[in-house]
């Protein structure tokens, strides 16, 4: 898995801070962002953050390509709608060469089971292989490949949106794919708004775990914002 932040918004917490800022200022916003200071910035995020007002954090965005993942992940991904998504396709990219997939760690780890594993992957690429040398179209053979071919995607989320990913994503008891993606995206935003980010991931890093009945049982530990 590969996972680079291409792009974000510039001064991320500036543009967060500006934004709420501008509902309680007679100036304007571009005013304002000049005009606040670190300090003023982050008294505004504090508050923006221990009241739960997080509108103003649609306004800071973040794109990331993650490439070398399955197709089991991405379809996980897309089920968070307030976000945008680009995906390389089944349909224009034609599959060649040796298959290139994902392999859960429960398989890969035993011998036979890796077998088994890649006897079914081949059987279906080897299938693909001969629909499109019978003149099938890619966009028909693909039905026959697996959840677990690689693929490419750039996603870009809002910072609420992000801070709702991670809280899912992130949690140990998430789909080790995609909590790997999660955890790996939180490293690369964290450095860009660390206030904001500061406690950002599983619940746990907050309080105690919602889970109840269902939680990993690992114990939490708070963080206070300062």
């Amino acid at each position: 898995m590969q996972v680079s932040l291409l792009y974000h918004t510039q001064d991320p917490e500036r543009a967060v801070a500006t934004a709420a800022r501008l509902c309680y200022a007679p100036v304007g916003a571009a005013e304002l962002r000049e005009s606040m200071s670190a300090e003023q910035v982050q008294k505004i995020l504090r508050v923006i953050m221990n009241s739960g007002h997080f509108s103003a954090l649609e306004h800071a965005s973040y794109s990331f390509a993650v490439d070398g993942v399955s197709r089991a992940l991405t379809h996980q991904l897309v089920r968070h709608r307030i976000a945008s998504f680009n995906q390389q396709s089944q349909r224009y990219v034609t599959l060649s060469g040796e298959p290139e997939v994902v392999v859960p760690q429960t398989i890969g780890e035993d011998p036979s089971l890796a077998a088994v594993f890649h006897t079914a992957i081949d059987a279906a690429y080897n299938a693909y292989q001969d629909l499109l040398d019978a003149g099938v179209p890619a966009e028909d053979a693909r039905y026959v490949l697996p959840n677990a071919c690689t693929t490419k995607i750039v996603v870009t989320m809002n910072i609420r949106e992000l801070l709702h990913f991670f809280e899912l994503r992130c949690c140990r008891r998430a789909q080790w794919e995609i909590q790997e993606l999660g955890s790996r995206m939180l490293e690369l935003a964290e450095p860009t708004a660390p206030y904001i980010f500061m406690d950002a991931g599983a619940p746990c890093r907050r309080g105690p775990c919602p889970e109840g009945t269902m939680s990993c049982g690992t114990p939490f530990e708070k963080v206070v914002r300062a």
